[in-house]
């Protein structure tokens, strides 16, 4: 089974406010087995446009990372970060297949 990932794109407007986000979304993500792949960092955009911070999140398959999203633990973090920042997240299914 592959594994899944959420890709966030964010731009945060209140830092201070954003922390509080931050400081509690590690005791969620570790209940769903949630791995830091990305988490900030340099990064050059070469096309398309671009938000200020990246994340890359593993989980173990597509339905844990969908409940992880979805549970009332991260909900109440979405109310949480949304007035301090806009931010792009996908949930993607990995590739196990043939590789080049």
């Amino acid at each position: 089974m592959a594994k899944a990932y959420w890709i966030a794109r964010v731009d945060v407007h209140n830092m201070d406010g954003y922390k509080d986000y931050v400081a509690q979304n590690g005791a969620v993500f570790n209940k769903y087995g949630a791995k830091f792949l990305v988490r900030g960092g340099k990064f050059e955009s070469k096309e398309g446009t671009s938000r200020s911070r990246n994340v890359v999140l593993e989980f173990k398959d597509y339905d844990t990372a969908l409940a992880c999203y979805n549970s009332p633990e991260y909900q109440r973090l979405v109310a949480l970060r949304g007035p301090h920042a806009d931010s792009d997240l996908v949930i993607i299914d990995g590739y196990d297949g043939v590789q080049p």
